[in-house]
């Protein structure tokens, strides 16, 4: 798989806070579509993450947290599906795209488990997180596209 070494920008983004069992994550997912059509906020202007903070196949399905939304830099007012405003910090990453379902994102493992300790790199602060490159009813697993961010320490 290959791994490169990028700066992310600074983005700030819209997200629902998904938490609990990955088995309810679609109904976040959908949330967030909603609150994105409302807004006007269509995936080929805007980008759509994933913020994971654990590994769903790791931790407690109650204790599992992953923020779903989209970049926005517009004020983010009280809503009744639940989207907040946030913000992902500019930082170095290592990352590496998975190809297929997003089902089990294995770039993600590759990265975090052959990757990063023969690299000779540190774990950044900010959680691993997803761009899904290309997203909608019409897209087929096979062809889904997700570039996988890994946060590292800097090197100064």
């Amino acid at each position: 798989m290959e791994v490169s070494i990028v700066q992310f920008p600074e983005t700030p983004v819209a997200v629902v806070e998904h938490r609990g069992s990955p088995a309810l994550e679609h109904e976040s997912v959908l949330k967030m579509i909603a609150w994105r059509k409302e807004n006007r906020l269509p995936p080929e202007h805007h980008r759509s993450y994933g913020i994971h903070y654990n590994n769903p196949q790791e931790v407690n399905q109650s204790d599992y947290r992953v923020d779903l939304g989209t970049n926005y830099e517009g004020e983010v007012s009280e809503n009744s599906y639940g989207v907040v405003a946030k913000l992902i910090p500019a930082c170095r990453c290592a990352l590496a795209r998975h190809l297929g379902s997003r089902a089990n994102v294995t770039a993600a493992a590759y990265l975090y488990e052959c990757w990063l300790p023969n690299s000779g790199e540190t774990l950044g602060e900010f959680p691993i997180f997803f761009h899904y490159v290309n997203v909608g009813p019409e897209v087929k697993e096979a062809d889904m596209i997700t570039d996988v961010y890994l946060p590292l320490a800097d090197t100064e």
